[in-house]
């Protein structure tokens, strides 16, 4: 029997990425959009697939909406990418922000409880909920210290996963993704506008690169590989949680020049503009994904610098002039 795996989240580059691999394993996949006449499905389009997934309008607010779909669709396996997941976002939006996050999460897991205890349940946490960390690198007992409310509301939601476990005895996965780019990622995130705003000034068409705090470190990875960890989750015979990250940190700064020294631009056009700046940030973070390398069997071994490459010559493969 073909099994059948709900995505929430479906229009993110995650949606789009893990739509494709669970399509290659012979899944049926159903994506859950708020709107389905205005949820952008950018990301199913450019991998030529938005054929082959199904698309189910449904408010992840109201628990009756989700409980009335999963007796229609029998799921097998439910992936919740869905959140408000912009930090900068957050700080400006507390509220919408920790409401959605975590009672949409709740919708599902009370879902899955009344309507079939056997649904496997993946949820997206973040390393944003590790915060201020006392020492590195991260790893899954490291404690909990949110520096953000989106990392307030990404902390809740993955003790409420853990809790459902342990309460209720079902299978729930937390997923702590480090950042990982693509492509398919959002124009509003770091790496993402970097390069974005890098071709134009190499093309002319625009000056400079305004950025906030380029002196931090991130734990960066490559998207398509990740989505890879999060089936690999569910398909254990005991729920876990886990790090999926790439080991090591880098320089905001470090990435700008790398982009900067491909397309033959001086360092003199960066500019920090304190509009983009943060009333809080983390310095440096990075985890090691140690406990998925051994119990999953997932590796990765891919230097950013790599990463930053495909990224580039994939954005120029598809630049059109605004």
């Amino acid at each position: 029997m073909q099994k059948v795996a709900i995505i929430t989240g479906i229009s993110g580059q995650d949606g789009a990425y893990l739509s494709q691999f669970l399509l290659e394993k012979g899944y049926k996949v159903i994506g859950l959009v708020r709107n389905n006449s205005k949820t952008p499905l950018r990301g199913l389009n450019y991998l030529g697939i938005e054929r082959e997934v199904q698309i189910i309008t449904c408010d992840l607010n109201d628990i009756q909406q989700i409980i009335k779909i999963l007796q229609n669709e029998k799921p097998s396996e439910i992936y919740n990418l869905a959140a408000q997941s912009s930090v900068s976002l957050s700080f400006q939006q507390p509220i919408d922000t920790l409401s959605f996050n975590i009672i949409s999460l709740l919708n599902l897991l009370e879902s899955i409880r009344l309507v079939n205890p056997a649904i496997r349940f993946y949820q997206a946490s973040s390393s944003e909920m590790y915060g201020k960390v006392a020492q590195l690198p991260i790893v899954e007992q490291t404690a909990i210290h949110p520096l953000s409310p989106y990392g307030i509301s990404k902390a809740a939601a993955h003790w409420t996963t853990v809790n459902y476990r342990e309460a209720y005895n079902l299978f729930t996965c937390a997923g702590v993704l480090f950042n990982h780019e693509s492509y398919l990622r959002g124009d509003h995130f770091f790496v993402k506008k970097v390069i974005r705003e890098s071709i134009k000034i190499n093309k002319a068409k625009s000056n400079i690169l305004e950025v906030g705090n380029i002196a931090i470190r991130r734990d960066f990875g490559y998207a398509p590989k990740y989505v890879e960890a999060m089936w690999l989750m569910l398909q254990q015979d005991q729920a876990d949680d886990y790090l999926i990250c790439s080991g090591e940190s880098v320089l905001l700064r470090d990435i700008i020049l790398h982009i900067f020294k491909r397309l033959n631009i001086n360092e003199d056009r960066i500019q920090i503009n304190p509009k983009f700046l943060r009333p809080t940030d983390i310095e440096d973070i990075y985890g090691v994904p140690y406990k998925a390398k051994i119990k999953l069997n997932w590796n990765y071994n891919m230097s950013f610098f790599e990463v930053l490459d495909l990224l580039l010559e994939e954005e120029l493969k598809n630049y059109v002039e605004e």
